[in-house]
């Protein structure tokens, strides 16, 4: 009799046993991820340095101006339809980079291709200024090519009236004309003479950017 009632409560044991044993495996560890599981995006991880590799990334280079905004129209008094009284917009730029030994600005109108070349029409070009500055004034003047902080300007096209710096935008009636200011943060000073013109300047940067900004503002008549 006693063997008759061995064998089921036997049974009933491993049966029991193996129910425990499911559960159990279906019930993730508390505080985390089941064992295995790699984590996921959507899990909120970071990957060692992640967060501070995004923390450190320098704010960008940017030139900026009081005159005008990136995108929209050129002002009359920057044009050459204010005549005699044009003078050059004023720029200001933040954030270059500490490597910077000075700056270069070239002003051009982007659309025409004299001789269908890859050069378009150069406006003003200034180089060798000091790394310390942050900004150009409006109405620089446009009577010499050595400005008062060391820098060098040109337009490659003197005017009348001895014009060597910002000529004033004049494109032909019909569409609009986009107007770019570039500046670029170079790691060394240009030894160049006062005769260099766009692609001499171009060359001798090559290599040397550290850091390109831009503002384009069209215009039309």
């Amino acid at each position: 009799m006693q063997i008759k009632m061995f064998v089921p409560l036997t049974a009933l044991a491993f049966l029991l046993t193996g129910v425990a044993t499911r559960t159990a495996q279906q019930i993730p560890p508390v505080g985390g991820n089941a064992p295995g599981r790699p984590s996921q995006p959507g899990d909120g991880a970071q990957g060692p340095g992640q967060g501070a590799a995004r923390a450190q990334q320098p704010p960008p280079f940017t030139v900026m101006s009081t005159s005008m905004a990136d995108g929209s129209f050129l002002a009359v008094k920057y044009t050459c339809t204010a005549g005699p009284a044009a003078v050059s917009p004023e720029l200001h730029w933040m954030n270059p980079p500490r490597e910077t030994a000075s700056f270069v600005l070239i002003v051009h109108d982007m659309e025409p291709r004299p001789h269908k070349g890859i050069d378009d029409i150069l406006h003003w070009m200034v180089w060798n200024i000091a790394p310390t500055a942050t900004q150009l004034p409006e109405a620089v003047p446009t009577n010499t090519q050595q400005l008062p902080d060391g820098s060098v300007q040109t337009n490659g096209n003197p005017g009348q009236g001895g014009n060597v710096g910002y000529r004033p935008p004049c494109p032909p009636a019909g569409p609009s004309h986009h107007y770019a200011f570039e500046l670029f943060s170079i790691d060394q000073r240009l030894d160049l003479p006062e005769t260099a013109t766009r692609t001499d300047v171009m060359k001798a940067i090559d290599g040397h950017i550290l850091a390109h900004a831009a503002l384009i503002a069209p215009y039309h008549q």
